[in-house]
């Protein structure tokens, strides 16, 4: 693993006095402001509200045009480096170390937004007033950083938290409109779900991953599971269970396969947790299942057997 640059670090490789707090530096972004920053593995977390004029961002081996800008946020260990961006207009940059988080609910807190593990090219839009918002605490921070007392670093935790739960509401509109302009990314994923069987692909590389799905439609993972549970209320996984179960009761049904066949076909490679899954979801193991398809369809030539034999009676 690459060694990790701490905020010391950045500061002495931009060529710039250390900060006066080594573990939290907020600034504000100005117009024309040029940052050509080799390529480094942060060991902080990362916060920008950039507008661009110009340049590239990397993230690990992709590049991608950081034209517009937008909200972008990092978390320690990623690798990300900016080449000739240009910034304009009002904006700011938030970074701190994990260790600024200690003893503080935050420290647990921020692992669950999902938004740290985003691609840059999935970097938060906001509206003209969202914007305002976040600058508006983004200023509030700034103050008490400049205040320094025994209850600043409460108080800008505190001022933190609402910028990522702000963020996490901003996100969840843009996932609405992202339906909107580009049509439901359900559709899509459960297009090359049916793909992947369809082709055999199950058989021969196993069950789909949400990271095989995600690159298919050029998106993260963890984005694609956010959108999707805005959308359906399920995640990527869950919706993979869930088609994966469909499925085996299909091929129990339509077919004379064996359970330990359907579950080869469908690229489990231990059957005992295919039963497992199938149990939770279904209700009941694959088993139980396939034998109360038995029974059924017993009862029902049973039945038709004896509407036979009653009109054949009756003339």
């Amino acid at each position: 693993m690459a060694d990790r640059t701490n905020i010391t670090e950045l500061f002495l490789l931009k060529g710039e006095e250390p900060p006066e707090n080594p573990l939290l530096v907020l600034k504000p972004s100005t117009p024309d402001t040029t940052c050509n920053l080799g390529t480094i593995t942060m060991g902080y977390y990362s916060m920008c509200l950039n507008r661009h004029k110009s340049g590239e961002m990397k993230y690990g081996r992709t590049r991608y045009d950081a034209k517009g800008g937008g909200l972008f946020f990092m978390k320690p260990g990623q690798t990300v480096a900016n080449e000739n961006i240009v910034t304009e207009g009002d904006g700011f940059c938030l970074i701190f170390q994990e260790e600024y988080l200690y003893g503080h609910p935050l420290h647990a807190e921020i692992r669950k937004y999902r938004y740290f593990e985003y691609d840059i090219n999935e970097a938060l839009h906001l509206s003209p007033q969202e914007e305002q918002t976040m600058i508006r605490i983004s200023k509030d921070i700034e103050a008490e950083y400049n205040a320094q007392d025994d209850l600043s670093r409460e108080i800008i935790l505190g001022h933190i938290a609402s910028l990522l739960r702000y963020s996490q509401r901003f996100y969840r509109r843009q996932f609405i409109d992202r339906v909107d302009h580009s049509g439901k990314v359900a559709s899509r994923f459960h297009q090359q779900l049916s793909g992947y069987f369809e082709t055999g692909l199950s058989a021969t590389q196993g069950l789909p991953s949400v990271k095989y799905l995600a690159e298919q439609l050029h998106v993260s993972p963890h984005y694609l599971s956010d959108v999707l549970k805005q959308e359906t209320g399920k995640t990527a996984l869950e919706l993979i269970h869930l088609f994966l179960i469909s499925e085996a009761k299909n091929l129990l049904t339509g077919t004379d396969l064996s359970i330990s066949e359907i579950s080869y076909n469908l690229g489990f490679e231990n059957h005992p947790y295919f039963s497992r899954l199938f149990k939770r979801i279904a209700g009941l193991t694959p088993n139980a299942f396939k034998n109360n398809l038995t029974n059924w369809k017993k009862d029902n030539e049973v039945s038709y057997g004896h509407r036979l034999y009653e009109q054949a009676m009756n003339g």
